[in-house]
């Protein structure tokens, strides 16, 4: 199977390079990301994060990108906690540890070392790790709980400068990223690429 997987791989390259322009690279950068809870039982201030990984280019003036990167994201959470003692608050922080893997479809403009992107497309979250204990005081934690699997949707804007890309993005949840609970993620990303093919 991994040698199948292997020559399938190495075909796609081939194919894309001989067919369509083709670029490989690696990226790192910061992002800022919140959530929002529909029921309004938590405020909420956006905490930062870091993403590295790499991404794939195959077309010229409209393309596909493929990435994958390792980040974190979260957030600040003041919950609002209603008791027989009383109204209170518990500050506590939510963050994740997330594999990211946008498809995004873009088109670009300008000279053979200067061009401006845009791009948009869905973004494949996986969450490898829940490292937070936000709600472990919960009556029910299981109510609160993430899911695994989570579709977002960039949209943003880059540009090229030689073998160097800076991009900005905006993302956002497009489906609840709890079971139960309406929360939903925003982020910022401000990122910097390096091109090596």
């Amino acid at each position: 199977m991994k040698k199948i997987l292997l020559a399938a791989f190495v075909v796609l390259v081939t194919s894309a390079s001989v067919f369509a322009q083709f670029n490989l690279g690696l990226k790192a950068g910061l992002n800022y990301s919140t959530i929002k809870a529909q029921d309004k039982e938590f405020d909420e201030s956006g905490i930062l994060g870091y993403q590295v990984g790499a991404w794939a280019r195959i077309g010229n003036k409209l393309y596909l990108q493929p990435e994958a990167y390792i980040g974190t994201k979260g957030a600040d959470l003041t919950i609002n906690i209603n008791s027989t003692t009383g109204a209170s608050t518990e500050e506590k922080k939510q963050k994740f540890t997330t594999l990211d893997v946008p498809l995004l479809l873009g088109t670009k403009f300008g000279v053979d070392k200067l061009n401006f992107r845009i791009m948009a497309g869905p973004a494949f979250q996986f969450n490898l790790d829940d490292n937070s204990s936000a709600f472990a005081q919960a009556t029910d934690p299981n109510f609160y709980k993430y899911r695994d699997f989570v579709t977002n949707g960039q949209i943003g804007a880059g540009v090229d400068v030689g073998n160097f890309s800076v991009d900005l993005r905006y993302e956002t949840s497009l489906q609840d990223i709890n079971k139960s609970n309406g929360q939903k993620q925003n982020l910022v990303h401000l990122s910097l690429g390096f091109k090596i093919l």
